[in-house]
């Protein structure tokens, strides 16, 4: 078994194994960047004419080399010194070379500008689909991880692109203008420089595979760091209660210390690049200087074009060096730009319709046939769910913790599709129902009830995109909230804070019933928005969601003992399936799983 090694901050040896390597190393760096190219159409915006000004670019700087050879060989004869030759050339590579600069200065500002809209299309482009993936995509995936696709991932090409990429197309113009000279002058001087130069071609592409592979895993280690970093910061509260910092200091060292050996992977192979195009480079000039002054006049060679040869040579040896230098930073983009590619990959399983149908604004009827549904890993979540809920009716969903129930309400959101089965709004589809009209028909309220960094009135705004204030205040007054808001510091204008930290749990909860209230939908889900609640402003909002149920249906994922018994269907989840629905005192009467339920909730209640 191989391993590649390396030493840790601590000076000790560590080793990765081989299975690390697998993923980008079957793809290639020539098929990342393809694809990559594909997925920036903005790269395509003038692409000839920046390739034209970056030819002219790579070209002024030949300008030199040509001088010097028209100046020794046309300038400077046996009859003595031609001035008005040497001045013509002189003042014509002046005149070049500063038309040069302005053209090279507007090639690099227009690449520029090209490099960062495709930054800017490409993280828009993931963020949103990121948006548009799977429950299950995101259940799987660790929320730094995505959080890296936007954010660091996508950084990593920064830099190529503001620079990296500009060095490869303008140094390689120039490496192949170079060339072609060479052999206009000298085939023979030509051969010996490419002889020297040939060693390093395997040995950088050897390097190249051996950099993207660590690049890739330093990409892994990133998100692995930013995972815990934002875990230990979320959960700084449970972190200090509990007294974890020691553990979760522990947990973000390590993540820390595996970014950093990796990292030390990756630079342990560019640390070889520059001497070695330093030392061919300098060996070419040495040899072509030494072969030439010994074979150049039986070849034909001038002497200023020997001259011209040596500075064309260190010319070549310039964008050969930097190259070698870009080379670890197109890796390291090339890992980022892989890590982006993967997520704009993944199949997006709820595809909305072209042309989708529309919903009424009044109360829903749902039918679920056959419903089954599965994440990529583990069994079936939900089995064969089969029920038909009236329009207008309050529906309690029980059962045990993971019974099913969230992923049910979820489903009905169309968060995800079901595995088999579908389910019917109003005798509709909802897969073919435009997703406008499902967003405005369909809401739901989450259990931690999440806000937005922004004022109070904002977040109740959210409820739907056209929005007005005048609709969040009428919502806040339908609620009977305005007792509440009154309290607040600046009332409606009071900020929430990032997550609504600023507010308690029971006011996020009552910010966000407000939002569902302004959407007006004909389907209300809540994940027992009132779970968190204290019994005080339970108690204030209790008849107001009876209000709020009125004219509407509601789909309750129930956690009390006060959601089931006024509901007019229960439905009872255990192990995916529906086990039992109907009403509270004819469940009671079954002595079934929801009777055994209610005996523990009024025991809880009693202890209480």
């Amino acid at each position: 078994m191989t391993f590649l090694d390396g030493h840790d901050a601590m000076g000790k040896e560590f080793q990765v194994e081989p299975q690390d390597l697998e993923g980008i190393e079957g793809v290639g760096a020539l098929n990342v960047l393809k694809r990559g190219l594909n997925a920036s159409p903005e790269l395509k915006a003038g692409v000839s004419l920046t390739a034209l000004m970056a030819l002219a670019v790579a070209g002024g700087k030949l300008l030199v080399p040509l001088t010097i050879k028209e100046v020794l060989d046309r300038g400077i004869t046996t009859n003595g010194v031609n001035v008005n030759s040497v001045l013509l050339f002189s003042l014509a590579a002046m005149f070049l070379s500063i038309a040069g600069m302005v053209l090279g200065k507007a090639t690099y500002y227009r690449l520029a500008k090209t490099a960062e809209n495709v930054l800017m299309g490409l993280r828009i482009r993931t963020f949103e689909h990121l948006h548009k993936l799977s429950i299950a995509d995101h259940v799987e995936a660790r929320k730094g991880a995505h959080t890296a696709r936007v954010t660091s991932d996508v950084e990593t090409l920064t830099q190529f692109a503001q620079w990296g990429a500009i060095a490869w197309i303008i140094n390689s113009i120039q490496i192949f203008a170079v060339l072609i000279i060479m052999f206009i002058y000298s085939w023979h001087l030509s051969i010996v420089t490419l002889l020297v130069h040939a060693p390093l071609f395997p040995v950088l592409r050897w390097m190249q595979r051996k950099q993207l592979q660590a690049h890739d895993r330093v990409r892994s280690r990133v998100s692995d760091t930013l995972s815990v970093v934002s875990e230990s910061i979320q959960g700084v509260d449970v972190v200090r209660s509990y007294g974890y910092r020691r553990k979760t200091r522990f947990k973000l060292h390590k993540a820390i210390n595996d970014q950093y050996k990796e990292q030390m992977v990756a630079q342990k192979y560019f640390s070889f690049v520059l001497p070695i195009t330093d030392i061919i480079g300098v060996a070419a000039i040495a040899a072509v200087v030494g072969v030439g002054v010994y074979w150049g006049p039986d070849w034909g060679v001038t002497s200023g074009e020997l001259i011209a040869f040596v500075f064309l040579s260190n010319l070549l040896v310039m964008p050969i060096s930097e190259l070698g230098e870009v080379l670890n930073q197109t890796q390291t983009a090339l890992a980022g730009w892989w890590k982006v590619l993967d997520v704009l990959d993944k199949e997006i399983e709820v595809k909305e319709p072209c042309e989708g149908l529309t919903l009424p604004g009044s109360p829903l009827d749902v039918k679920v046939e056959d419903v089954d549904f599965s994440y990529r890993t583990g069994g079936l979540v939900l089995n064969n769910i089969n029920v038909y809920i009236p329009a207008g009716i309050s529906v309690a969903v029980v059962g045990e913790t993971g019974s099913g129930k969230t992923t049910f309400a979820k489903l009905l959101t169309r968060l995800a599709d079901p595995t088999n089965g579908r389910i019917l709004l109003n005798g509709k589809d909802l897969s073919e129902i435009d997703p406008d009209h499902r967003h405005r028909s369909i809401r739901m309220v989450p259990q931690d009830g999440f806000l937005f960094d922004t004022s109070v009135i904002e977040n109740v705004r959210y409820g739907r995109n056209d929005a007005k204030r005048s609709d969040a205040e009428e919502s806040i007054d339908a609620l009977g909230l305005w007792s509440w808001v009154d309290q607040l510091p600046d009332g409606l204008e009071t900020r929430v804070g990032e997550r609504g930290e600023s507010l308690s749990v029971g006011e996020r909860q009552l910010v966000a019933l407000a939002r569902a209230q302004v959407a007006d939908p004909g389907l209300l889900i809540l994940d027992e928005a009132t779970s968190a609640i204290d019994p005080e402003t339970e108690q204030m909002l209790e008849n107001t969601l009876e209000r709020l149920a009125q004219g509407r249906t509601t789909v309750s994922i129930a956690h009390r003992i006060s959601t089931a018994e006024r509901s007019d269907l229960i439905l009872v989840f255990d192990r995916g399936e529906i086990v039992e629905k109907g009403e509270h005192s004819d469940l009671i009467d079954s002595k079934g799983i929801y009777s055994k339920l209610y005996e523990s909730w009024i025991g809880n209640t009693r202890e209480l």
